[in-house]
């Protein structure tokens, strides 16, 4: 019998070709077990791309009567359809499963994270939850299109209404929604566009929030530049590279109100970077926006209100502006308390995702007088370990943490950590029954790109492990049960690994402990350093860590978004991987097989060359262990029973957060249903820096 460990994955890996006749000893490589059947997964009702929305004029709009009655009628507002644009943003009835709605109540969420402020494109958070998404409109939008057949999937226009290829495909015509505003009135146009490029992404001083938006997320050498009002043209190296569709959409291009902006960025002012990253605190209400809610009330550690956006640039076929829903509520709580209320009735939607609640969540949700509904999906949120490869300067390591690099650059070392894992006692302590599977790493086995043949599992077996460990080189010298660095290593001092974790998630932490325990019984010793939302954040992004618990992003789930991410392609694109001062990536020779399998599929023209693409993907990252998947499980959309227009099997996280997949601006609840949960009832934002909203 062969030993793939030592002779590498064969031919019994060949794409598409099982190897279960080969796996003779735990030890050798296989292909993950088969999950258990989950009888509870809800299933997509999938529809045609073009039957979800269109841009056209209507021959007349409506709002809701004490808009036009205490706004309109006292001249504090033009009639709604001089506040739209001149061909709004349709949401089609077809598509919508219950239909028109009607205007009234108010969605309640309850959220972990906290605000840092307004200043989104400048790389602050607005505490997550649902909270940006409910604000910033983008270039295109993905999250509905989990309901698309994916021959048929591509992005949806959104702020971007349509565009246009040149022949050679390196240029790529933008139109942008003509006539639109911001939340204030002022005018959307190409110059929110062309500050976002050149003085947010662009700009080396500026770091967008979570990196995603760097320039290379775009392609190398790709530039934007305003053609008028409405127009801008993107120019690309490669030709057709219709991935960077994709890329536009949430979180990667939603610009921000250039006019309330621009004075304070140090470009146009005598700002710091700080001053302009900071200029837009929580407290800073009325902040203009494109999206359906402006941020109208903030009370610290209590809760965020948003209130309907009058200038808000989509309808329904009816001509009724949207949204339906007149206010949101955050929360400020824990992310543990989300799904609690939420199940409760005392808050309206969650994304559950901690697998410790999923049992009692059932339960209740099976009760008559349950005022939620519950529907899993598939298997999309999964863990993985990863460990920081840069080994050229990222987050400048001292000595221990430059050791600790080097070791996770041997692939014998990552197979010692990926075979000293049990897998399924590590879902076990989770949660009990059919809900977590053993995950190998890689891309999700709920994306449609996933082939199970071409994913190199390395089964639980300790002993291999530690074999694997030997020839990195670590043994235990001291007899402590810890191995040490080689002799002139760090003096052959024990190996150490800091493991960085958020400590916003129970999930997160028992995940982080079972490893601890499992390293142990390898013979690493592994340091937890839990940190709270923005700070774990800084970590992260900044390099200051030597392994990384996460759970997948949206590159990882269905692959055509963010897919820069799957790889180091350029300086900043990788999640643990990323380069120095000087930019340059110290690439192992897997992830440049890695690299040129991304940028083949991002230009591809061919679906079914890019499924094939994604199968060499798959089995190059799993055999040489680029993340150490941990486990995987399904979640569930937990929503109030009051609301209609839910979409059938919504996952809550494929493209985008369940709160975008389900288009909360569509959503409506029936006048005899409608609570009286409004805390600001009949009034509308402000003025920009105001208290409040206004009557």
């Amino acid at each position: 019998m062969m030993n793939f460990r030592k002779t590498g994955i064969l031919a019994g890996l060949a794409l598409g070709v099982s190897v279960l006749a080969l796996n003779a000893y735990a030890s050798e490589a296989t292909v993950p077990p088969v999950p258990a059947e989950f009888p509870a997964e809800g299933k997509i009702k999938y529809v045609a791309r073009d039957s979800i929305l269109e841009f056209k004029a209507l021959p007349e709009y409506h709002e809701p009567d004490w808009v036009t009655k205490n706004f309109v009628a006292a001249g504090k507002l033009p009639p709604v359809k001089d506040r739209l644009p001149k061909e709004p943003m349709v949401f089609k009835t077809g598509n919508m499963p219950d239909g028109i709605g009607v205007y009234g109540d108010t969605m309640r969420h309850v959220i972990g994270g906290r605000p840092e402020g307004w200043n989104y494109g400048a790389g602050q958070t607005q505490g997550w939850g649902g909270i940006d998404i409910g604000l910033s409109e983008c270039l295109t939008r993905t999250a509905p299109l989990f309901q698309v057949e994916a021959k048929d999937t591509e992005p949806l226009p959104n702020l971007a209404k349509s565009w246009d290829w040149s022949a050679d495909g390196h240029k790529l015509t933008m139109h942008l929604v003509e006539g639109a505003k911001w939340s204030d009135g002022a005018p959307f146009n190409a110059d929110d566009i062309m500050f976002y490029w050149d003085d947010e992404v662009i700009d080396p001083n500026v770091s967008p929030l979570g990196g995603g938006a760097s320039p290379e997320a775009f392609g190398a050498g790709t530039t934007l530049k305003k053609i008028d009002d409405y127009t801008v043209e993107w120019t690309f190296k490669e030709a057709f590279p219709k991935q960077y569709l994709y890329t536009m959409s949430y979180p990667n291009f939603c610009p921000g109100p250039s006019h309330i902006l621009k004075p304070q960025h140090p470009k146009y002012s005598k700002n710091t970077y700080d001053q302009f990253k900071n200029a837009f605190p929580p407290e800073f209400m009325n902040m203009p926006v494109m999206g359906a809610w402006v941020p109208v009330e903030y009370r610290s550690d209590d809760i965020i209100v948003m209130r309907r956006n009058p200038y808000y640039w989509k309808v329904d076929e009816k001509g009724n502006q949207l949204p339906y829903l007149n206010e949101l509520h955050y929360k400020l709580s824990t992310w543990a308390d989300r799904d609690v209320q939420a199940v409760a009735g005392s808050a309206d939607i969650s994304n559950l995702e901690q697998p410790e609640n999923f049992v009692a969540s059932l339960k209740r949700a099976a009760e008559k007088t349950a005022p939620a509904r519950l529907a899993f999906g598939p298997r999309l949120i999964g863990y993985n370990l990863r460990m920081n490869f840069s080994a050229n300067g990222w987050g400048n390591p001292d000595e221990r943490g430059q050791a600790i690099r080097e070791l996770n650059r041997n692939e014998d070392f990552r197979k010692a950590v990926t075979m000293a894992l049990d897998r399924k006692a590590i879902g076990d302590s989770l949660v009990k029954g059919p809900f977590t599977a053993i995950y190998a790493g890689g891309l999700s086995s709920g994306t449609s790109f996933y082939d199970r043949n071409s994913t190199v599992y390395y089964p639980f077996d300790l002993a291999g492990a530690k074999a694997e460990l030997a020839k990195a080189g670590l043994k235990d010298t001291d007899g402590d049960g810890i191995v040490n660095f080689p002799a002139g290593t760090l003096g052959g001092k024990n190996v150490e690994i800091v493991m960085l974790i958020t400590n916003q998630y129970t999930t997160d932490k028992s995940l982080a402990e079972g490893v601890v325990a499992q390293m142990e019984k390898l013979g690493l010793k592994i340091v937890i350093n839990g940190l709270d939302g923005t700070k774990r954040d800084d970590a992260h992004y900044s390099g200051r860590w030597d392994w990384l618990i996460q759970r997948n992003t949206t590159e990882l789930s269905s692959v055509v978004q963010n897919t820069e991410q799957l790889a180091p392609v350029g300086p900043r694109t990788s999640w643990n991987h990323r380069a120095g001062k000087d930019d340059k990536l110290d690439l192992m020779p897997f992830e440049t097989e890695l690299v040129d399998v991304v940028n083949k599929f991002t230009t591809s023209q061919s679906n079914e060359e890019r499924v094939n693409l994604m199968k060499q993907y798959q089995k190059i990252s799993t055999e040489h262990v680029n993340t150490v998947g941990l486990t995987e499980y399904p979640g569930a959309l937990i929503i109030n029973k009051r609301f209609s227009n839910v979409p059938q099997g919504t996952p809550i996280f494929m493209f985008n957060w369940a709160e975008d997949s389900v288009i909360r601006e569509r959503l409506w609840v029936a006048a005899d249903k409608q609570g009286k949960y409004e805390l600001f009832p009949e009034q509308l934002p402000g003025k920009p820096g105001d208290k409040g909203p206004i009557n």
